[in-house]
């Protein structure tokens, strides 16, 4: 029988992060009386011990949308929301992989409403009609490495946590064309890091998307 000035409680430890899910029991003895009681005992724990144990960080993601069109150029909905988010204070972020002629790339983003960052490659093929691309081999490289610049920037965002939003404009496209690899896209995606929704738009989706998209819009004439 314990001491009538000792008592054995269970507490159950966890940080005060709300990003960590995990927690640990331990069991201790208080001691509500002036008298010397063993340390050796083992039922004696020290509650500022510096023991601590690995937990895993719980990623909170919002959905991935995507919206299909018959035709390029029939997404002004999913812009005109953007800026609306970008107002009212969510940080969003807009990448158009295959739209040009602005003079942007990664280092010359443009701010919109003050939350909204808006990005285009510094070379891209609608700035060129196809004949000039397939003609000009120096032209073709520097528009596909002026693309993968452009994804390799969105992987840092799509894991940074930086952003409530982000688009991904035609990056399908870019798949297709096989300037982006699609098991890369799916693995960036399944790991990401963002609060709030991705979405993705193109004509032709692969089914590896559709499967595992939260929500599919298709856009008709």
């Amino acid at each position: 029988m314990l001491n009538p000035f000792l008592s054995k409680i269970t507490l159950y430890a966890a940080p005060i992060d709300s990003n960590y899910t995990a927690c640990r029991k331990i069991k201790i003895m208080v001691i509500s009386s002036s008298h010397i009681y063993s340390t050796s005992n083992l039922d004696v724990k020290n509650i500022n011990t510096p023991s601590r144990i690995k937990v895993k960080r719980f990623k909170q993601n919002g959905n991935i949308q995507l919206y299909q069109s018959p035709y390029r150029g029939s997404y002004p909905s999913i812009i005109r929301d953007s800026l609306r988010n970008a107002a009212l204070g969510r940080n969003v972020l807009l990448i158009q992989f295959m739209k040009g002629g602005v003079k942007q790339g990664v280092d010359n983003a443009v701010k919109l409403c003050g939350n909204l960052t808006w990005v285009r490659s510094s070379h891209s093929f609608d700035q060129y009609n196809s004949e000039t691309i397939e003609s000009n081999e120096n032209l073709k490289k520097s528009i596909h490495e002026s693309t993968i610049e452009l994804w390799n920037f969105c992987k840092r965002e799509l894991q940074s946590g930086d952003n409530d939003q982000i688009i991904l404009d035609e990056i399908f496209l870019a798949i297709e064309m096989k300037i982006i690899d699609k098991d890369d896209l799916i693995s960036t995606l399944e790991n990401r890091f963002i609060s709030g929704d991705v979405i993705l738009t193109g004509t032709d989706i692969p089914k590896d998307f559709l499967l595992m998209a939260n929500q599919i819009t298709e856009l008709r004439s």
